[in-house]
């Protein structure tokens, strides 16, 4: 789930969203640590349709894991690579770029890497979750292996 996401500060009778008017933070704790969330439209943590888009810096990954909704990426700007597996691999995958946009079926396993700053928006049916093929590689466990070292 996104509860930590910003809520979003939208008044129901606009219907237009400027860059500049979005409220950025830091990504929930499902999310490895870098990348920057905000909310366009919507609550990803309720059911319901949601818009959120998260810049990401060089060389951010998101280790294979699948969602239980469809997961609907536009690429904003940046060079993102996209591949479905459970393994994380480098050769493969597809370069997406500004304009272009990739969907991962609900329960796909898939993961991804920028090589350059990258924002995406992403669109989907709530609540978010993510969760990853294998669990040492959810930063929400890590924390939880931290504190019982």
């Amino acid at each position: 789930m996104l509860a930590a996401l910003p809520a979003a500060a939208l008044a129901m009778d606009r219907i237009a969203v400027q860059p500049n008017t979005l409220k950025w933070g830091p990504a929930p704790p499902g999310l490895s640590p870098g990348a920057q969330v905000a909310v366009v439209s919507g609550d990803p943590g309720k059911e319901g349709p949601s818009v959120v888009r998260a810049k990401l810096p060089a060389g951010y990954r998101f280790m294979p894991h699948s969602h239980p909704t469809a997961e609907n990426v536009t690429m904003l700007s940046g060079t993102f690579h996209i591949a479905m597996g459970d393994k994380f691999n480098l050769k493969k995958g597809e370069v997406a770029k500004a304009g272009g946009f990739f969907i991962a079926d609900r329960d796909m396993p898939h993961f991804g890497w920028t090589t350059s700053p990258t924002v995406i928006q992403i669109h989907g049916m709530g609540p978010f979750a993510i969760n990853y093929i294998n669990p040492s590689d959810d930063p929400r466990n890590a924390k939880t292996t931290a504190k019982q070292q």
